[in-house]
């Protein structure tokens, strides 16, 4: 496992954070040790990276684990904190309107229900595995602009990884995929 301060001068460090899946020129880190992970920690700690020293930052499905209430904002100010100008926050969390129009379509099933409350909730199968955020794209996009973050915008995909900000159900993306940048 390598230290923050211990990444090339010569690259710019790209974050994936909460990532499964190695990727050139990506350093994973995670809450949980893992053979694919370079940094344990979390999104809401980013004390061991300096200011501005991070180009990139990629979550996927991670900050809706976190509280609004008081955990959500101060996370993203510190993704804002690290990244350098210009730099690119790329995040996918569960999209509240889409997930609600598939749980109250006419003839869903109650497995397809369950399935979808699970997306809402979390899978709950570990102590981390809890969602407490929600998310709509009117909502990130004021939050973000908030703290700083410019270029706000939804896309349907990052193409970057096999994650699930690329999962479909009864053929509609689940995933808020949303980019931003520190001006």
């Amino acid at each position: 496992m390598t230290q923050a301060g211990q990444q090339s001068k010569s690259a710019p460090l790209r974050l994936h954070i909460g990532g499964h899946e190695k990727r050139e020129g990506w350093t994973i880190m995670d809450t949980l040790p893992g053979p694919q992970v370079d940094i344990l920690g979390n999104c809401r700690d980013l004390s061991q990276f300096a200011d501005g020293s991070v180009a990139e930052i990629y979550a996927s499905h991670v900050y809706e684990h976190l509280s609004y209430m008081n955990e959500l904002v101060p996370a993203l100010e510190e993704a804002f904190r690290v990244l350098k100008s210009g730099g690119l926050l790329r995040l996918g969390v569960p999209d509240l309107e889409v997930l609600c129009r598939l749980f109250l379509k006419p003839g869903q099933t109650p497995e397809n229900r369950g399935h979808l409350m699970r997306i809402m909730l979390g899978g709950q199968i570990d102590e981390f595995d809890y969602h407490k955020s929600a998310f709509w794209f009117d909502a990130v996009r004021d939050v973000l602009t908030q703290i700083g973050f410019k270029g706000v915008q939804r896309v349907a995909s990052f193409g970057l990884f096999k994650d699930t900000t690329e999962q479909m159900f009864d053929g509609q993306r689940i995933s808020l995929n949303v980019s931003a940048y520190k001006a």
